[in-house]
């Protein structure tokens, strides 16, 4: 197959990355990456793996299949469009929007399968095939992989936990203006190393604030790596808000506490004061009721750490192709098609 990994921030990433190693170990694809240059100004693989900034190029690849991590594709562009989700924050109204983009959505696990299923006869243009998320096939592989670098950072700041604290990017939701304090109070009564994992889009000003803090303080350490599933593994316990990277360390079924969440489940603990930190961690390490409400989220949001997530979408676009044949384009309304060109620019047509 002609695959092209649509990669429009660069979260998307580390989703795509476990599609392009499966495609290399089955053979006899192409694979090609289309990078957003104004997000993602200095693509990591650049001299890895090949890949274009151009649309104009994606088109020209005449595509079998495209993998999109994010909400948009253009909908001129050749092969079958597949969403294969950017998280698992099914609280967020924008998870279940339905832009008419895609022709089929690969699902994590039951509770979105069902959703999604649902949506689909509603609309009656796009299929629902449950496969897991390919970042799962991911932590399959490195799930020890880090225990060396953890090990080392406690033994170098005398500490026997580690911390992670990554808030969500969106200035609404953020609990960057808020819990700063209750953050320096944690590492500094309790027996733990706090790592800053911020997302690429958070406001510079927080960006700079926390890293001058992380500075400043000798149980704080600072981050840049774009990778933050690698710090989801090494860490104990995780600190959040409302961003959906907390379904994920709650997968690798460690615990989580969030300030001021939004979700109207909670699966973890969730703290209205940010000086309640610290007896908030001591609890969730020990929380039994917690580490219940953790499994049922394993069960239902994504049960599929077998590392074969993409060797099954892989199949599944295969079987989707020889069902349906790889379309032109995808049919939209006016407004969908205005909306896409105004964001990727047009191409010209062969």
């Amino acid at each position: 197959m002609k695959i092209v990994l649509f990669c429009e921030q660069k979260y998307a990433i580390n989703i795509l990355q476990p599609l392009e190693v499966e495609a290399n170990k089955e053979g006899g694809h192409s694979v090609i990456w289309y990078v957003q240059p104004k997000n993602i100004p200095d693509f990591p693989l650049k001299d890895e793996v090949k890949w274009t900034n151009s649309i104009q190029e994606i088109y020209d690849f005449s595509p079998d299949v495209l993998f999109v991590p994010c909400n948009i594709v253009p909908y001129y562009l050749p092969g079958v469009k597949i969403q294969i989700f950017h998280g698992y924050a099914a609280e967020k109204k924008d998870h279940w929007v339905i832009r008419r983009y895609f022709d089929t959505y690969f699902t994590q696990g039951p509770f979105f399968t069902e959703g999604f299923k649902a949506l689909a006869k509603k609309y009656k243009d796009f299929e629902v095939v449950e496969t897991g998320w390919p970042r799962q096939d991911w932590i399959y592989e490195n799930l020890h992989t880090f225990d060396t670098e953890k090990n080392a950072l406690l033994r170098k700041h005398q500490k026997s936990k580690l911390a992670l604290y990554a808030p969500t990017f969106s200035p609404s939701l953020t609990s960057l203006p808020f819990i700063k304090e209750g953050l320096e109070k944690l590492a500094r009564e309790k027996d733990v190393l706090l790592i800053l994992k911020f997302h690429p889009l958070t406001r510079s000003e927080w960006m700079e604030e926390y890293r001058q803090l992380a500075e400043e303080h000798e149980n704080m350490l600072w981050v840049e790596d774009h990778n933050i599933t690698k710090y989801q593994i090494m860490a104990d316990v995780m600190i959040s808000d409302p961003s959906s990277t907390v379904y994920e360390f709650l997968l690798l079924d460690k615990p989580v506490i969030t300030y001021k969440t939004i979700a109207k489940d909670i699966y973890w603990l969730d703290i209205q004061h940010p000086e309640d930190l610290p007896d908030a961690f001591d609890l969730v390490l020990q929380d039994t009721v917690l580490a219940s409400k953790r499994k049922w989220i394993i069960d239902n949001y994504d049960p599929y750490l077998d590392g074969k997530v993409c060797h099954r979408m892989l199949d599944a676009a295969r079987d989707y192709i020889s069902r349906h044949g790889v379309p032109k384009k995808r049919k939209l309304n006016l407004w969908r098609k205005y909306t896409s060109i105004k964001k990727f620019g047009k191409v010209k047509r062969r």
